[in-house]
Parts: structure tokens; C-alpha cells; sequence
């Protein structure tokens, strides 16, 4: 009996630390802790519901990108009435791309809430977006259109969207990068190849030319991210020239 009683206080403890986490996060309450306890849990921890479905925040995911693509196309449409709908998509790229959900996650400390098998330090930084997507859909679950369209005007749009800032804002260097060649019929290639290194982690280092002569180097641990870094610098290199296009 009292093995018992111990495991249930322990269990009211964490969930009443996890409640005022939660609570700080959001402020609100949150009704219902299974759809925010979900929007927490690793796939590592390899959860099935009583029908076989895997308990993780990957679907929630999915819900919450998709509640903040709608809040924030509403606000782009009311707030700039002479946008068509290219420059509408463009802007709302850029207020939810994944480097800036990547920096509102870490923001928050979302990390320091999943639960998982794997170590903290072994995650990719894609980790942040993704719990601050499945975030918005607990709420939306919990508590409906309204809180989850206040949540996001609160952490996103009144401290983060500033229209003429983001106008100016890249999201990737290297679609630019591309956009402005073609339009200016230059030619370019990323030659990238493994970096023998001594690191422990694995690098990829890249190339680029442009009309045949290498304008940028970089290295990083995945190919996207050596490309994105190069591109990056061209960019800088040609600044002036492309700035025009933005």
C-alpha cells in the first residue's frame, strides 16, 4: 500500500510541475494534460494507445503547422490589403520558417519538457520547431480556435512580425542565390564532396562557382547545410546585385 501510495504521489508531482510549466508557457491553464503530455513525448519512448496508434507529438505536428500557416495568413491578409498572393505566401514563409519556430522552441525551453530515451544533446535543432508546432495543436485540441489564435498573436506575430522587416528577411540563401542567377543567366554549381576530417562527426565541404569560378566555400554537417552556408556568403560577395531583387 504504501509502495503504491508513493508512485501515485510521485506522479501527482510531476504532472504538477509539468501543469505549471505548462501554465507559464501558455498563460492559461490547460484543461486536459494527455494532449500536452502527447505534444511532449519522443517517439524513442515507443507509447501505443489502446488501439496500436503510436503516442508521440509527430501528429500534432502536422495540426499545429497547420493552425499557424491559417492565423498567420489571416493577419498578412487583414494587415496588408495591396499584397497578392504571392507576396502573401513569401511573407508567411518567412514568419514560419523553420529557423524561426527553431528559435521560438528554444525560446520557450520546450526541450527541457520531452520526454525521450535519447539524450538532449543528441537531438537536431529541428527538435525546437517541431514541439513549438505540436505545442499549438495541443492547445487547439485543449482549448479551441480562440486560445490557440491568441497564443500565437502573444509568442509570434505582436513580438516577431514587423512587415517591413520581414520584406527584407532571406530565408534561404540558396533559393535566392539560384533565382538571381537564372534571372541574370549566370551559371552555377555546388560541388560538394565528404570532408576527410578529424572530427567525430561526419562533414561535407562545397564549392561554389559562379560562370566557372569558385565564389564561396563552406563546410558543415550535412550537404543542405554546407550549400546553405555557402550560399550565404556568395550572397554577401554579390549583396549589393541581389539586394535589388528582395
Amino acid at each position: 500500500m504504501k509502495n503504491i501510495r508513493n508512485i501515485l504521489n510521485s506522479r501527482f508531482k510531476r504532472n504538477g510541475n509539468f501543469f505549471m510549466q505548462l501554465h507559464k508557457i501558455l498563460g492559461f491553464k490547460p484543461k486536459n494534460l494527455k494532449y500536452f503530455k502527447k505534444a511532449f513525448t519522443h517517439r524513442s519512448m515507443n507509447i501505443k494507445d489502446s488501439k496500436g496508434n503510436a503516442v508521440n507529438y509527430e501528429r500534432l505536428e502536422f495540426l499545429g503547422d497547420a493552425m499557424l500557416s491559417a492565423v498567420i495568413a489571416s493577419h498578412l491578409y487583414l494587415e496588408v490589403p495591396s499584397g497578392d498572393e504571392g507576396y502573401l505566401t513569401k511573407m508567411r514563409s518567412k514568419v514560419v520558417s523553420r529557423e524561426h519556430l527553431n528559435e521560438l522552441g528554444k525560446e520557450l525551453k520546450l526541450i527541457d519538457l520531452v520526454e525521450s530515451k535519447i539524450p538532449p544533446g543528441q537531438f537536431g535543432d529541428n527538435i525546437h520547431g517541431n514541439l513549438f508546432e505540436a505545442l499549438v495543436g495541443a492547445i487547439f485540441l485543449d482549448r479551441g480556435y480562440k486560445h490557440c489564435e491568441k497564443f500565437i498573436y502573444n509568442r509570434i506575430i505582436t513580438p516577431h512580425v514587423d512587415i517591413e522587416r520581414l520584406e527584407g528577411k532571406v530565408i534561404s540563401y540558396k533559393s535566392l542565390l539560384i533565382e538571381w542567377c537564372q534571372k541574370e543567366k549566370k551559371t552555377f554549381n555546388y560541388n560538394v564532396y565528404d570532408d576527410t576530417g578529424i572530427d567525430e562527426v561526419k562533414h561535407f565541404s562545397v564549392k561554389l562557382s559562379i560562370d566557372d569560378k569558385v565564389v564561396a566555400k563552406a563546410r558543415a554537417t550535412s550537404k543542405k547545410k554546407a550549400e546553405e552556408k555557402a550560399s550565404k556568403r556568395a550572397f554577401f560577395v554579390f549583396q549589393n546585385k541581389i539586394s535589388k531583387m528582395l
